[in-house]
């Protein structure tokens, strides 16, 4: 009972496809001609930032989101149109310290906006999970001297597999990462990126979720500053009452370079284009 209850904890939901609070992708776009609106906020303590030597408190918000539905498999997605702030409580020597322009206890910066595109390869069917490719680009937007940022271009690429059984739907994303240098123009870092959820519905419209979530440097010894292994576990329930949805959540890192503790909530909002005939 107590291991169907973990694993009823771990999902993104099917209704919409998108996974607020999770980061797993469910491969079921969101419709042709609707577009989609989230904003939410995370906050998390002891937060570092290798890179920057800065670690402390950081506020994300609005955490704006925008998905654009083309046809019945496609999307187009902008998402970390936000900012964030970060109180510090400690300052160490890192690789860019010295290009810091923080005089006082605290910093600020818009974070790295996201702009990817999700394609549904083969429909849920049967025993057939549903099947899809996203590939992304992340912005350098946050910058350096604040240091929140790390003023490179990534590149990201995904497969992702979802499929629901009675009441539980499980998401798995598996892909490929290609992070900046951000000490060296000339150099990058290959990691694999990976994804695991289950959502659990309850309740009429109300479900729990969870994953886990992160990547793995595939570079034999030290990874170069920020292309590093990363990995977080969230908790989470989710509430949809028609086109609206609220949720909220708990999250922890596995790694040094991952915040202890966090928490997320917000909403989204599914409605249909006014662009449409």
């Amino acid at each position: 009972m107590a291991g169907w209850l973990l694993a009823g904890c771990l999902i993104a939901v099917p209704a919409g496809a998108q996974q607020r609070p999770l980061l797993t992708e469910d491969p079921e776009s969101i419709g042709d001609g609707l577009i989609l609106l989230e904003a939410g906020f995370d906050h998390s303590w002891s937060h570092p930032f290798p890179v920057s030597g800065l670690e402390g408190s950081l506020l994300r918000g609005p955490l704006v989101g925008l998905s654009f539905g083309l046809g019945p498999s496609a999307e187009v997605q902008i998402d970390g149109i936000s900012t964030s702030r970060l109180l510090i409580n400690e300052r160490v020597d890192a690789p860019l310290s010295g290009m810091l322009e923080v005089p006082g206890d605290s910093t600020r910066s818009f974070d790295d906006v996201v702009i990817g595109t999700k394609v549904k390869i083969v429909s849920e069917v049967g025993w057939r999970p549903a099947v899809a490719l996203r590939f992304a680009t992340r912005l350098p937007n946050a910058s350096n001297e604040s240091g929140l940022g790390l003023d490179t271009f990534d590149f990201f690429q995904s497969l992702l597999v979802g499929k629901t059984v009675q009441s539980v739907r499980i998401v798995g994303n598996v892909g490929v990462a290609i992070l900046g240098d951000p000490t060296r123009g000339d150099r990058q870092n290959d990691l694999l990126t990976y994804g695991f959820s289950l959502a659990r519905a309850f309740a009429p419209g109300a479900e729990i979720v969870g994953e886990i979530n992160g990547r793995a440097s595939t570079r034999r010894g030290e990874a170069p500053p920020g292309t590093d292994s990363k990995g977080q576990m969230t908790f989470g329930v989710r509430y949809t009452r028609s086109a609206v949805r609220i949720d909220g959540g708990v999250f922890t890192g596995f790694t040094s370079r991952d915040p202890k503790v966090g928490i997320t909530g917000g909403v989204t909002w599914v409605f249909a284009s006014p662009l449409q005939p």
